[in-house]
């Protein structure tokens, strides 16, 4: 019998009580399935895990559900945003699409919100993907910068949301798909014989040219912040670092997570951008980590 093929991902949204419309894509086919969901990073989109969601098998299995955070592309918000604004959203749209518990994967500050999530509704959460979180105590360069300036950063939130209210701002951002950015990414590495163009991965003249100011200042706050402690989370925890160290140490980030009660730590070949660089690799690594959690829920059954 030739397999079924994978359900299509179809378009959501979830209109929030202060009038929030946020955006996620879901694929699954017929009741609710056993779900993994996708978390993007600072200044990004959904768009982060297109290519992911193309090429992996999870669907077969798997509803398999990624989203705009507040305040990126779809999920439009000049207002406040940050870990608290997300957590609530993401248990919303759960809720929304009766999933009982997921596992969460995130890229950057999506791993960071995953662990805020993990610490706060414990229950939600079978396991974790934590591809390059960012501890504060691990960041360098322009982030260890910001960190250490988050005092002020934080000062100027308020005015700019206050100019959001009053109509400041500009109406429209071009988009961002990150997967042809990616695949171009490639094809320069290819052609240039180069090494990663980290230039257009980490500037902020390039990020704002697609995404509104308020919410950049609030993303960077938010990945500057603290995090709940390792020991916290009792999920079991799959963590993808880098060896590049031009966000944050792989090697103090490792010695944060050894206290993880049940971790498990793969370093990449790649500078930070794991899903650009090491796209083929991860995709394994993610499912190989679900297929092991879906085999253990299924022996505890029997």
């Amino acid at each position: 019998m030739t397999p079924a093929a994978p359900p299509a991902e179809q378009h959501h949204s979830l209109l929030t009580p202060d009038g929030v419309a946020l955006a996620y894509r879901l694929t699954r086919r017929g009741t609710p399935r056993p779900a993994v969901v996708l978390l993007h990073g600072m200044a990004s989109n959904m768009t982060r895990w297109s290519e992911f969601v193309a090429n992996t098998r999870l669907g077969e299995d798997w509803d398999v559900l990624r989203l705009d955070l507040r305040g990126h592309a779809e999920s439009i918000s000049h207002g406040r945003i940050g870990m608290d604004v997300w957590c609530a959203d993401l248990a919303a749209i759960l809720d929304a699409e009766a999933i009982p518990d997921a596992i969460l994967v995130g890229h950057c500050m999506g791993a960071n919100l995953a662990l805020h999530f993990a610490d706060r509704h414990p229950a939600r959460v079978r396991t974790l993907v934590l591809i390059e979180p960012m501890y504060r105590e691990a960041l360098t360069g322009t982030l260890a910068r910001s960190a250490r300036f988050r005092p002020l950063i934080s000062l100027a939130v308020p005015a700019l949301r206050l100019m959001a209210r009053l109509g400041l701002y500009r109406r429209k951002l071009p988009p961002i798909d990150l997967a042809k950015l990616d695949q171009e990414a490639r094809e320069h590495i290819a052609a240039e014989k180069a090494g990663f163009p980290s230039q257009r991965y980490a500037s902020p003249l390039e990020d704002l040219r697609h995404f509104p100011l308020v919410a950049y200042v609030q993303d960077m706050l938010a990945v500057t912040g603290p995090l709940p402690p390792p020991e916290s989370i009792r999920a079991p925890v799959l963590v993808l670092l880098s060896q590049g160290s031009d966000f944050a140490s792989p090697t103090l980030t490792a010695r944060l997570l050894e206290s993880l009660p049940a971790g498990r730590i793969e370093q990449l070949d790649a500078e930070h951008w794991i899903p650009t660089e090491q796209p083929d690799v991860m995709r394994t690594l993610i499912e190989q980590w679900c297929d092991q959690h879906r085999r253990q829920d299924s022996d505890q059954q029997i």
